[in-house]
């Protein structure tokens, strides 16, 4: 089975990537940082040595990289049985006060290349009646965020988006899934003074993941919400 990966050197793309390369999924993953992919597959090999490891440097912004990881993808792997968009970025600010480049910057990576990926390995899926694709929301797509307008505005786009992938593909036996976590203790959470306690860790996302691939054939949990025990950060 192979599996592709955005966002997976750092965060809940590193927790999926793990878990699935220990479940035998060979992966062909991205990030903006050529050398730590280059030794994020090394290690992934070497603690399995049975499953394929690949990584291109991509950087979510720009469309011709993504359709460029779609290509190397390709070249690497026959077929794509599993997509999983993590690829993210979160910057704070309010609709109406911050700079219009933070929604450019957040639709390109939070929704756009998703929304490229999804077309290009959903039509494979679709012509293979098999596959799967899980979108890494936020829980911000359905709790809006004021301090955080052109991210909940992004992510409510592409929550829309596996919505609407889910009545296009059921029919055609592609499974697909939304995993909505709460705050998440990632990188964007670097240098706080909060309790890790207080978070989900990237590994619970993970772990989701591997539950919807793990189901019955006949399974296809819509969303999956996951909040932190004591309320949202």
């Amino acid at each position: 089975m192979n599996a592709v990966i955005t966002g997976a050197t750092k965060g809940m793309g590193k927790a999926i990537a793990i878990k699935l390369a220990a479940a035998g999924y060979n992966l062909a993953i991205c990030s903006r940082n050529q050398s730590e992919l280059d030794s994020f597959c090394q290690k992934l090999m070497s603690d399995n040595p049975s499953v394929r490891v690949v990584g291109l440097n991509t950087d979510c912004a720009e469309p011709l990289q993504v359709t460029a990881f779609a290509s190397f993808v390709q070249q690497h792997f026959d077929q794509v049985d599993v997509l999983i968009n993590n690829a993210g970025v979160f910057y704070p600010g309010s609709v109406l006060d911050e700079d219009e480049s933070n929604l450019d910057q957040q639709l390109e990576i939070n929704f756009r290349a998703a929304y490229k990926l999804c077309r290009i390995f959903g039509k494979q899926m679709r012509n293979r009646k098999a596959g799967y694709i899980i979108n890494i929301c936020s829980i911000a797509a359905i709790n809006p965020v004021p301090e955080a307008g052109s991210y909940t505005v992004t992510k409510f786009a592409l929550y829309g988006l596996t919505k609407v992938l889910r009545l296009e593909l059921m029919k055609h036996n592609v499974k697909v899934t939304a995993i909505l976590p709460g705050s998440t203790l990632t990188s964007s959470w670097e240098g706080t003074t909060i309790p890790k306690e207080q978070f989900i860790a990237p590994e619970d996302v993970a772990s989701a993941v591997l539950y919807c691939l793990s189901g019955s054939a006949g399974s296809n949990p819509d969303e999956i919400i996951i909040s932190p025990l004591s309320g949202q950060i």
